[in-house]
């Protein structure tokens, strides 16, 4: 396991590397077909999955906001259901596995996303690329713990109108939206810490 500082450097050299070759400001175009992701059908509120942070078994299941109404898969091929985090504050983040600037933040990712997976959760919507591409971002910044959504066709992308990438939607535990656009990884790590205590 790389040391953070071991982290930082070879995140700094990928930025400047791929900075220099490719920006990151294409999103999916407007025209392009929905794939995988696709609205969860209106049911009623689904509790949070039990976890050492989750509400006792008593409480009244969350209310899934229509911001957390959709199901997709993970780039294993696993069927995600996002309304499972209703309740929680939850931070999507959009990234392209070319993308400089989603190379940079996937550090602070792997590093503040496993604390958190109860209190705020973090979810990786991937899109824009190949998903041998998608996979090996996972893999080469030790994401694996970190729920990644395949969403090559761009589907979640248009339902957030996502326009560049990396951007973090921030939603608080009600689902509203209070940040959406570019985080680095300290102003990333103080959204999440701020979540997670309120």
């Amino acid at each position: 396991m790389r040391t953070a500082a071991a982290r930082v450097t070879a995140a700094a050299l990928l930025a400047a590397t791929l900075a220099a070759a490719t920006a990151c400001a294409a999103g999916p175009e407007d025209g392009a077909p929905a794939g995988a992701v696709a609205p969860a059908s209106p049911a009623p509120a689904s509790p949070a999955p039990a976890s050492p942070a989750a509400p006792p078994a008593s409480a009244s299941p969350a209310r899934v906001p229509a911001t957390l109404s959709f199901t997709g898969k993970t780039l294993d091929g696993t069927a995600f259901d996002v309304a499972a985090l209703a309740g929680r504050p939850v931070v999507l983040w959009f990234w392209a596995p070319w993308c400089a600037t989603g190379a940079s933040q996937a550090w602070t990712v792997a590093e503040i996303a496993p604390a958190y997976r109860d209190t705020v959760p973090i979810v990786g919507v991937a899109g824009l690329g190949e998903q041998k591409a998608m996979k090996s971002f996972v893999t080469e910044f030790d994401l694996g713990g970190t729920t990644q959504i395949d969403d090559r066709a761009g589907a979640l992308w248009r339902r957030f109108k996502v326009a560049e990438q990396s951007t973090f939607v921030v939603l608080d535990r009600t689902g509203r939206v209070v940040h959406q656009g570019f985080l680095d990884g300290e102003a990333l790590t103080r959204q999440v810490e701020t979540l997670a205590r309120g």
